[in-house]
This record gives C-alpha cells, sequence and structure tokens, in this order.
C-alpha cells in the first residue's frame, strides 16, 4: 500500500514540474528555418569551405608578384662593409683608396631602404596545386549543400519523433481514464459482492502499470523537444508540441534511384580530381622554374634620406637536380592518395546504392505493416467495447477486460509507431535520392 501511494504521489510531482515547463508550439517549418540559420553542423561545414576558400586564394602567388620593402641601419669598421657602403651611397673620393684607410676605415653608417619585387613566370607544378585547391573548395561548397540536406532530414526525423510522442502521451491518457472508470466499476462490484479482492487488485495494478508508462511517454515528449532544441541551437528547457498530427505520407518512392549527380557523390568524384591534381603537380616538380626579380635600392647616410639609388633586375631559372629522393617518394604517395580515392568513391557509390535497396525494403515492409496494425487497431477496438459493456453488467471477467484494454492500448501505440515508421522510410528515401 505505502509502494503504491508513493508511486502515485511521484507521478503527481511529474506532472506538476512537466506543466510548469514552457511549453511553445512550433511548425516543421519553423524548426527547418531555425535550424539553416542555428545550427552548428551548417556553421562548421560554413567554415569547412572558407578553409578551402583561403587555401584556393593562396595559390594567386603562383601567378602574382611577390613584393616586400625594408629599411637597414648599420654602423661598422669592416673595411669591405665601409668602402662599399661609401660606394652604394656615392661619396666615394680619391683619399678613400689611401691604403691606411682602406685596411683601417673609420666607423661609417649606411642606411639603406628596398624595394624588392619577385614575379613568377614558369611554375608548372604550382599551376597544378592551384588547381587541386580549386577543385576541393568547389567539393566543400557540394558537402556543405549535403549537410544541409542531411539537416533537412534530421528535421523531419526529429519532428515525426516529437508527434509520435504526443501521440503515446494521448493515448495512454485515454487508456488511464478507461482505467479509472473499470476501477471504479470494480470498485463498485466489490462493495455489492460481486467481485473479488483479488479482481479489484488486478484493475488498481493496471492504473499503476498505464501511469508508468505515460511517465516515460512525457519523457519522451521531453526528450524530443531536446533534440529540437539541439538542432536550432536553443539552450532554453523548453517542451516544443507540434502544430499538426502525425498521419500518414501517402508517397510514391519506390522507383528512385541513386543520381551520381547527388552533392555528396559529386564531391567525392572532385575529391579524386583533386588528388589527381595534386599528383600531377608531385611530378611537375622534377620541371625547372622561371622567376623575374627586380629590385630599387636607396642610400644614405642619415636616416630615411636617399642622396643615391639604384636598381637591378633580371630573371633566373632554377632547377632542384636531386633531393636526396625526397620528390621521389613525395610522387609515390600522392599516387597511392590518388588511387585510394579513386577505390573510395567507388565504394561510396556503392554503398549509397545498397542503403537505397534496404530503404526502399523497409518502405514496403513499413507499408505491409501498416495495413496490418490498422486491421488490428479496428479488431482490439472493438473487442474492449465488447468487453467493457459486458462488464458493467456482470458479464465478463475482470481479467479478460483487462486484457482487452492493455491490448487496444499496445495496438494504438504499434499502429503509430509503424505509421512514423512509414514516414521515416519515405523520407530516408528522398534524402538518398535527392538530386
Amino acid at each position: 500500500m505505502k509502494k503504491r501511494h508513493l508511486l502515485v504521489f511521484s507521478f503527481f510531482l511529474f506532472t506538476i514540474w512537466l506543466q510548469a515547463q514552457n511549453i511553445t508550439p512550433i511548425k516543421k517549418a519553423e524548426v527547418l528555418t531555425k535550424v539553416m540559420e542555428e545550427n552548428r553542423s551548417i556553421k562548421i561545414s560554413d567554415q569547412e569551405y572558407n578553409e578551402a576558400q583561403a587555401d584556393y586564394r593562396q595559390t594567386n602567388a603562383v601567378y602574382l608578384p611577390n613584393i616586400t620593402a625594408s629599411h637597414t641601419a648599420l654602423a661598422t669598421t669592416n673595411p669591405l662593409m665601409a668602402f662599399g657602403s661609401k660606394l652604394n651611397q656615392e661619396i666615394l673620393t680619391a683619399n678613400d683608396f689611401n691604403p691606411d684607410l682602406l685596411n683601417d676605415p673609420s666607423q661609417i653608417e649606411n642606411y639603406a631602404t628596398k624595394f624588392e619585387i619577385l614575379q613568377p613566370l614558369v611554375n608548372v607544378d604550382g599551376v597544378y596545386q592551384r588547381k587541386a585547391a580549386k577543385t576541393k573548395m568547389h567539393a566543400m561548397a557540394l558537402q556543405t549543400e549535403r549537410t544541409t540536406d542531411y539537416l533537412t532530414f534530421e528535421v523531419d526525423k526529429a519532428y515525426m519523433q516529437l508527434q509520435l510522442a504526443y501521440k503515446a502521451v494521448d493515448v495512454l491518457e485515454k487508456a488511464l481514464e478507461a482505467a479509472f472508470a473499470n476501477k471504479k466499476l470494480a470498485d463498485n462490484s466489490f462493495k455489492q459482492g460481486y467481485l473479488q479482492r483479488a479482481d479489484v487488485l488486478s484493475v488498481e495494478v493496471r492504473v499503476n502499470d498505464v501511469k508508468n508508462q505515460l511517465q516515460s511517454a512525457k519523457s519522451n515528449v521531453q526528450n524530443a523537444s531536446d533534440y529540437i532544441s539541439f538542432l536550432i541551437n536553443d539552450k532554453t528547457d523548453v517542451i516544443y508540441q507540434p502544430t499538426d498530427s502525425l498521419t500518414v505520407n501517402m508517397l510514391s518512392l519506390t522507383d528512385k534511384t541513386i543520381s551520381e549527380s547527388r552533392s555528396d557523390i559529386q564531391a567525392m568524384q572532385l575529391s579524386t580530381e583533386a588528388y589527381q591534381d595534386m599528383y600531377k603537380a608531385d611530378k611537375m616538380a622534377f620541371l625547372p622554374r622561371l622567376n623575374a626579380f627586380g629590385s630599387y635600392e636607396l642610400y644614405d647616410d642619415q636616416i630615411f634620406h636617399a642622396d643615391a639609388s639604384g636598381y637591378m633586375f633580371g630573371a633566373q631559372l632554377s632547377w632542384d637536380v636531386f633531393q636526396g629522393s625526397k620528390r621521389f617518394g613525395k610522387a609515390q604517395k600522392s599516387k597511392a592518395e590518388f588511387e585510394k580515392s579513386k577505390y573510395q568513391y567507388e565504394q561510396y557509390v556503392s554503398q549509397s546504392q545498397l542503403e537505397l535497396n534496404k530503404a526502399k525494403r523497409m518502405l514496403l515492409d513499413a507499408e505491409s505493416k501498416l495495413e496490418l496494425t490498422a486491421l488490428a487497431l479496428e479488431q482490439s477496438k472493438e473487442s474492449l467495447r465488447i468487453r467493457t459493456s459486458r462488464f458493467g453488467e456482470g458479464l465478463e471477467k475482470t481479467t479478460d477486460l483487462l486484457l482487452a484494454d492493455t491490448q487496444y492500448a499496445k495496438k494504438q501505440l504499434e499502429y503509430y509507431q509503424t505509421v512514423f515508421e512509414y514516414n521515416y522510410a519515405q523520407a530516408y528515401l528522398q534524402f538518398l535520392t535527392k538530386d
């Protein structure tokens, strides 16, 4: 008896706590809008695209010049440096050729301002590296698009889970009302001597079982709400309530196929192309590079002055003939990465087809199960109606009534679970076959 009172008291406290929460009606379109604006996965994907874009912009150095400016100040008594500094400052005189002054010069100050430019002319490996970076950037844009598709699917699933949770609460609340009504009838029959105490206790056990199930169902409402809050990045403690009920979505999707234009498949293909370009770049690293260079220099014996100036320009052809087999190993590695990416692409497409076949079977199974559970629901409902009527007239056993009541609640929950599975299978098929 104490245990039963404690259970009722706990359920009462849970109900008060649940009612104290902020219940907010919400539409699926509203959830989707907030997800597109606030979801962390989308923001992470956007930043990954920005990283790839920044890597591509760095490859502009293949075509654009490298320009630097510097100002150097020094003081020296080094014979060679002192003579050269005077020569750069254009203040050299005949007296400076005196051997004593050449060998032991006085301290001289030199201030030099220098502007340098390096212009790449021929850099074949850099061209392929730039191409690979651009391809990777496009692949990341497609991955971002697929992330959006996935979150759209997740919103569908989360919203259906919320609908299912509320359906379970509704079913169990009605089952609890029926259990209380049966208990009232059982108490009256017990007082009149028509039932034994054991029958009344069986009814009370049924009431407590429904209470436990209802408590779990309300917890599932909170769990579904928490997941929606996670998707929309909302940290407030809120219980969401769907504005529409869980119903069957009748669509014909079994003839859908995997499209190679699906964003994630295209991204995998572009990733393979990027690895191929990197392999070509490593092979082209064996070729020489041609760069143009130039500089303009200003000299004086006072800071930030420019009494003397000069310039220089030219071109350099450089060729790293051998780097201790480093380039050979790098080219071998990039080739292996390219070959691996081809296998990964083929495996990904094959796995996607496998998932599609599985999803189609799941949809067909759910459709068949939906018909059976709908029929079973109608039969259990009619059975409960008949037994309830007979029980009120004293013509039905308590155990038979409780069994029919339990069976009806169970069939309702099974039916709505099947509706969820059927709608989920359709949403998953749409996700897999999206172009």
